[in-house]
């Protein structure tokens, strides 16, 4: 650096005026719990216009309802129709898969739409029943109450669980703990989502060969061994139909999404193949040759169910505990689809809205014979592409899922489970989202390590063991990045006055006698006693490295504190151990760029006073100016080391005038031609023959007497 002994005087770190402690738990809770400042639209209101707002803000159809239009409603007609011709086919499918009955499915796509329309604050998502939620309600309750042995208190606990799920999903949105659910990381999800795919698709193989019995495991080797122990009963009547819808059903996905402008084809696909599956078997009498069919739907509207409610089950934990994981999956599941259809369209949804709507509509669901309910993608999806403009859309739909309760249940006795289990394998395999995979494999390699251990483990263990592997792995790689802070050797960029990561910038050089760190985390008890040794292990290294190269000693060491937003008791014992550490190796600590909130702490802790302000910087360039105008006083003011660098200057000095000296007199000489270059060699008889100069006057050679 060409300015290393230039010094000006730094700006003096600021500590920012104490608040009153009730202001400051004021703060941190809106900080914590309101980040977009809900409470802002009612400032300066007068009582009445605040009631109506607080009203539009739990019922969003009051805000958008009066500005609603025809040409919104003909959009939404077409949008509502679109899904509902999905929403059967799949609802009665997505309430087998949950082993509940198929009607139920049905129930499921008319109550919690409306509830939804009411509450909810996404323009394009469309409400029903999912196959993940569906998996996990048939594992969990499945292995405390056989539905086959026990349907009644099956069904009991099924609606039981989707109670406490809309519970705990409402609560975490009144209370503003959805960052909860953000404990889901994408790469989690993904694998997770994935693996549950793989299991569902396995489980329709019961479906697409005919087979009557059947293992209520979902790990893989279960299902292969259940299938092929009864390879002699596989009916190949249902394998061929199975197959050909399922071909149809993929092929009409596939054209869709090469010509997105025939959405319609893949959303009228399954209800097509419902249908032509339905008149086949009725024309061909191919339920009496072993393919197996729905049989019968009863006609009418949901009964009230909150008599069901098992509160007084010995099962009632299973229930609970069984909600609450549901309810978590398809809650991350549906406020993602929505946010991301939101996107497209350029407005933003409330994620606590979103919690309270899907916790209402659950709550009433389960009173109403309906299970757990969220936004699928699939249909969201159907339903964006349909030109939807608002939620009058699942309005729609439900009235045409009323229509059909109310009348055309019995034209399903003849659809086959085939057609359901081709319906479901379809849907699940745009699940398996292999391109993410790989785009994690490239990005970051521990997201792809957590992907596939969530996949791995739902698809070779169970799905509550998959989706505990995904959490576990989830929150360790958290708390490692919080107990295990990366810290950074930063280098002088030359020509600058900025400081930057060698690791990232190989150009940038070190300080002569200077070791500049940078903490890229806030320092809590968990990771202080790590960085007070990282921070030892840096020393020890730069004073080898100083040993081997014999370079300046070091004599400062500056930390980066710009990354640290908050630091604890235990931080600042840490910080006093450091600088214990480095006084004992006659070393200087020195502080660059301490946030707001840590050096609040430490002028409150006299740390401040410990360190000497003076070593504290506004920044890393301020802190190394000042560690090297020090450097330099400290040699100018040690008689010792002053005077051997005089006397190293002076030595310098005169040999490099005796060396100029030397130089002026060669080049004279040479120009006066009184040195020659190359001296004349003797005779050829051995005697010096070269003309010698007279001799002096007066010179007499006998005066000069020989010594004895």
């Amino acid at each position: 650096m060409g300015n290393d002994y230039y010094y000006e005087c730094p700006h003096p770190v600021a500590i920012p005026p104490a608040k009153p402690f009730i202001e400051s738990v004021k703060s941190g809770i809106k900080e914590t719990l309101f980040p977009d400042d809900p409470f802002r639209q009612f400032k300066n209101q007068p009582a009445s216009r605040k009631f109506i707002l607080g009203l539009q803000y739990f019922v969003p159809v009051l805000e958008w309802a009066p500005r609603y239009t025809f040409e919104f409603f003909k959009a939404d007609l077409l949008a509502g129709i679109t899904i509902a011709s999905l929403a059967v086919p799949q609802g009665i499918s997505y309430a087998s898969l949950a082993n509940l009955p198929p009607i139920i499915g049905l129930y499921s796509s008319f109550v919690p739409p409306l509830v939804y329309a009411m509450l909810g604050s996404s323009k394009d998502l469309a409400v029903g029943t999912v196959a993940v939620a569906s998996l996990l309600i048939s594992s969990m309750l499945g292995k405390e109450v056989h539905p086959n042995e026990n349907p009644k208190l099956y069904v009991q606990l099924a609606f039981t669980a989707t109670f406490f799920a809309g519970v705990f999903q409402a609560a975490l949105g009144f209370l503003r703990l959805g960052f909860i659910v953000d404990f889901l990381s994408q790469a989690a999800i993904v694998g997770f989502m994935g693996g549950a795919a793989t299991v569902v698709c396995l489980q329709q193989l019961k479906g697409i060969l005919g087979l009557v019995r059947f293992t209520h495991e979902t790990d893989l080797v279960s299902v292969m061994r259940s299938v092929f122990s009864q390879a002699h009963q596989w009916r190949w009547e249902s394998g061929v139909l199975g197959c050909c819808f399922l071909f149809f059903l993929i092929l009409t996905r596939y054209a869709s999404k090469r010509k997105p402008g025939f959405f319609w084809i893949s959303a009228m696909a399954p209800l097509t193949s419902v249908i032509v599956g339905s008149v086949l078997v009725y024309l061909t009498h191919a339920e009496q040759n072993g393919v197996q069919v729905i049989g019968h739907l009863k006609k009418g509207l949901n009964p009230p169910s909150v008599s069901e409610l098992a509160f007084g089950s010995p099962y009632l934990m299973t229930a609970i505990k069984t909600g609450i994981i549901t309810g978590v999956i398809v809650l991350a599941e549906g406020v993602a689809v929505g946010r991301s259809f939101a996107m497209f369209k350029n407005y933003h949804i409330d994620g606590n809205k979103e919690m309270i709507a899907f916790g209402m509509m659950n709550i009433a669901g389960s009173c109403t014979s309906c299970y757990l309910t969220t936004g699928p993608f699939s249909r969201t999806a159907v339903n964006f592409n349909a030109g939807c403009r608002t939620a009058v859309s699942n309005i729609v739909m439900a009235t045409a899922v009323m229509i059909t309760l109310l009348f055309l249940t019995p034209l399903f006795h003849y659809t086959p489970l085939v057609v359901l289990s081709s319906i479901i394998i379809s849907a699940m395999l745009g699940l398996i989202d292999y391109e993410a995979a790989i785009s994690l494999w490239k990005v970051d390699k521990c997201d792809f390590i957590v992907c596939m251990s969530a996949y791995i483990g739902v698809v070779f263990c169970s799905v509550e063991i998959g989706l505990v592997i995904a959490v576990a792995i989830s929150l360790l790689r958290m708390l490692m990045s919080v107990a295990r802070p990366r810290t950074f050797l930063l280098g002088n960029i030359p020509n600058s006055m900025i400081y930057r990561s060698i690791d990232q910038y190989p150009i940038a050089n070190t300080v002569p006698g200077v070791l500049i760190l940078q903490i890229d985390a806030p320092v809590y008890f968990a990771n202080a006693n790590y960085l007070r040794e990282r921070i030892s292990r840096w020393i020890n290294e730069e004073e080898e490295k100083v040993k081997s190269t014999g370079g300046s000693s070091l004599q400062y060491v500056i930390l980066d504190l710009s990354a640290v937003g908050s630091i604890d008791t235990s931080g600042i014992s840490m910080l006093e151990e450091v600088k214990k550490n480095i006084d004992r190796r006659d070393l200087k600590l020195v502080l660059a760029n301490p946030r707001s909130e840590v050096i609040k702490k430490l002028e409150k802790s006299n740390f401040m006073e410990s360190i000497g302000q003076e070593w504290i910087y506004l920044t890393v360039g301020e802190a190394v100016a000042g560690c090297n105008f020090m450097l330099h006083r400290s040699v100018l003011s040690d008689p010792t080391r002053a005077s051997s660098l005089l006397m190293a200057k002076k030595m310098n000095l005169v040999s490099l005038v005796l060396q100029l000296l030397f130089l002026v007199s060669l080049l004279s000489g040479v120009t006066h031609g009184r040195f020659s270059l190359m001296e004349e060699s003797p005779g050829a008889n051995g005697k010096d023959d070269r003309p010698r100069p007279p001799p002096p006057k007066g010179y007499d050679p006998r005066e000069i007497s020989t010594p004895p």
